[in-house]
């Protein structure tokens, strides 16, 4: 067990290795965000694609700390915070994919960088997360399943605890992304494919704007 001054910073072994093991498990479950890195990648390159993934790791941290600090918690009981977050993101998830289908130009699928610069591309990324209410909740949820009960500083675990999960889900991203844009570079030269992955990003981000808008709390 990992202390500092007497303070355990993560659960008993069995306990941590079941948590790392169920994280990892959901981490490669594909979702908005995993959509989001693929579709970064795919429509630029290798770079895109980690900033795409790091941006989605700088999100999480911030559920993360959310979930330290208690504001899931007010999230959780207050039905209209929910409300309002859900389709704040639902709509931002529907720009983005608005925005793919708006951005036929002659011979764009063929170019390898996109149009937005290294930290509009993580700040968006990094949206796509915040303003999904579902995974504060989740962390809200999931995180403090793992805590030692005895522990002196429970926060404290669930903050070490998250910030495991955002590792681990980040450098999962990261693989993704890399697989996204070696697999695009070499189907480039195939002329219809660009427009196919650009309707499909835009129809899988359309898709989970409705899933957003529909969820509940529950």
């Amino acid at each position: 067990m990992l202390e500092i001054a007497g303070i355990a910073l993560l659960p008993p072994l069995a306990t941590f290795l079941a948590f790392a093991f169920a994280g990892l498990a959901l981490n490669i479950v594909p979702g908005a965000d995993m959509t989001f890195v693929i579709a970064s990648a795919a429509r630029g390159d290798r770079r895109d694609g980690i900033v795409a993934a790091l941006g989605i790791g700088g999100g999480a941290l911030v559920h993360v700390l959310a979930a330290v600090l208690g504001l899931s918690a007010l999230l959780a009981a207050s039905e209209t915070a929910f409300t309002m977050i859900k389709w704040v993101g639902a709509a931002y998830l529907l720009y983005i994919a608005l925005s793919l289908v708006l951005s036929r130009k002659s011979g764009a699928e063929h170019k390898p960088r996109p149009s937005l610069s290294g930290w509009r591309l993580f700040r968006a990324a990094a949206l796509v997360n915040i303003l999904n209410p579902k995974v504060a909740l989740f962390f809200l949820a999931f995180l403090p399943q793992f805590i030692d009960p005895n522990a002196k500083i429970p926060a404290l675990q669930i903050l070490c605890l998250g910030l495991w999960f955002d590792l681990v889900g980040t450098l999962v991203n990261c693989v993704i992304a890399i697989a996204a844009a070696d697999t695009a570079a070499r189907l480039r030269h195939v002329s219809w494919l660009g427009t196919a992955a650009r309707w499909f990003a835009a129809t899988a981000m359309g898709a989970l704007a409705l899933r957003l808008a529909l969820a509940d709390r529950r």
